[in-house]
């Protein structure tokens, strides 16, 4: 999947072109534009990317979500896929949480002027403390686990040279992104989502 990001006059609305493995395009809609900062969304994908994580929200895209801030370009999308982005956001509501939280640890970390392992641990435990994140009947694997201080510090690197190269960037410029291709057995077992149970209330999905 490939993910680009276009660099727009300040002050406008900013978006990306996400096109799928499968040949479909979505532009997303999600960041105004504010000078050298790098975007919410450029974020996510490269805290996402060095911590391998494979089902938070670019991971979720690639398997088949659909975001409310995502819009049909082109492309053939499969049958039901509308039905089967739901399926997503309710049973990986849990984790696309633990992305975000995730995404806000590391963008804490890098704003650190050479963090130690013990300082890393102290940011950890207060960014992981702030939203509850196991719901009744959690499956334990959505429970969020602190990375080794070492992958968030290389993860915070990581996020330090893509704020540079953004704050480089032109008007007219872009950032383009590869993001890595599932496993296929790993795509089925995202895809084959359970259906909600008769009477059973649903969850909300996050927005984005």
């Amino acid at each position: 999947m490939r993910v680009t990001f276009p660099r727009l006059a300040d002050d406008q609305k900013g978006y990306a072109v996400v096109e799928r493995d499968d040949g479909v395009v979505y532009r997303m809609d999600g960041f105004t534009v504010m000078g050298p900062d790098l975007p919410h969304d450029v974020r996510h994908l490269i805290v996402e990317r060095e911590l391998r994580v494979s089902d938070g929200i670019f991971g979720a895209i690639a398997a088949g979500t659909v975001w409310t801030s995502m819009h049909h370009l082109r492309g053939r999308r499969p049958p039901h896929s509308a039905d089967r982005s739901e399926q997503l956001k309710r049973t990986q509501r849990t984790r696309v949480m633990r992305a975000e939280l995730l995404a806000n640890l590391v963008e804490a970390v890098a704003l650190l002027d050479d963090p130690s392992a013990d300082e890393i641990r102290r940011v950890a435990r207060q960014k992981l403390s702030v939203v509850p994140v196991t719901e009744p009947g959690a499956d334990p694997a959505d429970v969020i686990a602190m990375p080794p201080p070492e992958a968030l510090a290389a993860a915070a690197r990581a996020l330090q040279v893509e704020t540079a190269r953004w704050a480089r960037l032109r008007v007219g410029d872009q950032l383009v992104y590869e993001w890595p291709r599932a496993n296929p057995a790993s795509v089925r077992a995202l895809r084959a989502v359970p259906r909600q149970r008769d009477g059973e209330p649903a969850r909300r999905p996050p927005r984005r």
